[in-house]
């Protein structure tokens, strides 16, 4: 199998994407040693169980200590307060990355701390599961996906080539674009669906006892599919819409316009309307079943 791509992986957070990185990082042989940090000893505990580090920490300073590769894989929120308590222990030439879902945010929190050798480079695999947790991970998770990479203007070109391959030895389909480009397209193909997840399975959760006992026990497709969808980790998803607010709201204006159209042809009975629209939107369908996102 050759020399690992990294010597010492430091993962901080061992949730679904930590483990499932880390059950990556054994199946491809990427690491020789993989350090984890959780905050909890009971997930710390479950982690050692379960074999997916060689070296567990209580701090995330003690798991990147001599680490060449460093993943942040805690919710976005926590960015800031990992990156300031790591950044005394990164080793010069060490590469800092990172799994969530806003970059923008990611390079706000992390590259104020980082001292002068260190790379950053944020990374974003378009990957998941309604699970979390240690036990939720698995090696498979980014096969056929898309990772994108969202480098710094003037960021370690060796750096990103090195973060590249490793998505790539993972399974990964990498893709690069702006950390901007990235929020926007993100809002709209990821964080506006959850949010219309949380909130129609929000409302039947306020509805009338007998109600929600129906609409548990007749759920179709569509609604079991939004609570897949809404049993997601609520804090990462708390701090996903709090980072993204520009975007996410953005993309929530025409949303409210399509909605209104949409209303007005229901209420005036216009069926031409609703049918050209529901044809539109069959062909993404259609898309992302021959792009082989399905």
């Amino acid at each position: 199998m050759g020399a690992p791509l990294f010597d010492r992986v430091a993962l901080i957070g061992v949730g679904l994407i930590g483990s499932s990185l880390a059950h990556a990082l054994r199946r491809h042989g990427l690491a020789g040693h993989i350090a984890g940090h959780a905050r909890s000893r009971r997930t710390r505990e479950r982690v050692v169980e379960l074999g997916l580090v060689d070296s567990i920490h209580d701090g995330a300073a003690g798991a990147v200590g001599g680490a060449d590769l460093v993943m942040i894989c805690v919710p976005v929120g926590a960015y800031a307060e990992i990156a300031a308590a790591i950044a005394p222990a990164l080793a010069q030439g060490a590469i800092v990355s990172d799994v969530g879902s806003v970059k923008q945010a990611a390079i706000r929190d992390i590259a104020p701390h980082l001292p002068a050798g260190v790379a950053l480079v944020p990374g974003h695999p378009v990957a998941g599961t309604e699970h979390s947790g240690p036990e939720a991970g698995f090696a498979g998770l980014f096969e056929g996906r898309w990772c994108i990479l969202t480098p710094l203007p003037n960021g370690d070109p060796a750096a990103l080539a090195r973060m590249t391959w490793l998505w790539e030895r993972a399974g990964s389909k990498v893709e690069t674009m702006t950390a901007d480009h990235h929020d926007l397209v993100l809002a709209i193909t990821s964080h506006i669906p959850h949010l219309i997840a949380y909130t129609i399975v929000g409302t039947a959760t306020d509805l009338e006892e007998h109600l929600q006992g129906e609409v548990i026990k007749y759920s179709a497709g569509g609604f079991r599919d939004f609570t897949r969808i809404a049993a997601s980790d609520p804090i990462m998803w708390r701090d996903i819409f709090l980072n993204n607010r520009e975007a996410v709201l953005e993309v929530l204006g025409r949303l409210h316009e399509d909605i209104a159209i949409l209303q007005r042809a229901i209420r005036v009975g216009d069926g031409t309307t609703l049918e050209n629209h529901f044809i539109r939107t069959r062909a993404i369908r259609r898309g992302v079943i021959a792009a082989k996102q399905a």
